[in-house]
C-alpha cells in the first residue's frame, strides 16, 4: 500500500503533463492556441505545486513550481511574439501622407522602403 501510494503522484503528474503538451504539439503553427495552452500547462503545473506543497511532498512541490514558471515563461514569449506581429502588420499597412501626397501607400519590405501609387497601382523602392 505504501508503493501505491508513493506511485501515484508522478503517475498523476505524468498524465498532467501528457494532457497539457499534447494538444501543443498537435497545434503547431497556431500562435494564439500555443499561447492558450502554454497559459493552460502553466496553471496545471501550478495546481501540481500546490498539491505537493498541500501534502508535503518537496519533490511534487518543485517539479510543479518549475514546470509552471517554464510555461509562465513560453506563455509570455508568445504573448510578446503576437504583439509584435500584430505591429508589424499595422506598419506594413501604414499609408504616409505627410509629404507625398495621398494617393501613395509606403511600406517596408525586406528592409527596404517602397511606395504604391494607389492609381496606377505601380510599385517602388525609394531606399
Amino acid at each position: 500500500m505504501h508503493i501505491l501510494k508513493k506511485l501515484t503522484m508522478p503517475a498523476l503528474a505524468a498524465t498532467m503533463a501528457i494532457t497539457a503538451l499534447a494538444p501543443t504539439a498537435a497545434l503547431a503553427g497556431d500562435t494564439q492556441k500555443d499561447k492558450n495552452n502554454w497559459r493552460n500547462g502553466a496553471i496545471g503545473a501550478g495546481a501540481i505545486g500546490l498539491y505537493g506543497l498541500h501534502n508535503g511532498d518537496a519533490l511534487t512541490t518543485v517539479l510543479g513550481a518549475g514546470a509552471a514558471a517554464y510555461s509562465a515563461k513560453k506563455y509570455e514569449d508568445a504573448r510578446k511574439k503576437e504583439s509584435q506581429e500584430s505591429k508589424d502588420r499595422a506598419r506594413y499597412h501604414r499609408s504616409g501622407s505627410s509629404n507625398y501626397g495621398s494617393d501613395r501607400t509606403y511600406y517596408w519590405y525586406q528592409g527596404h522602403r517602397y511606395y504604391k501609387n494607389n492609381s496606377t497601382g505601380e510599385r517602388m523602392m525609394v531606399y
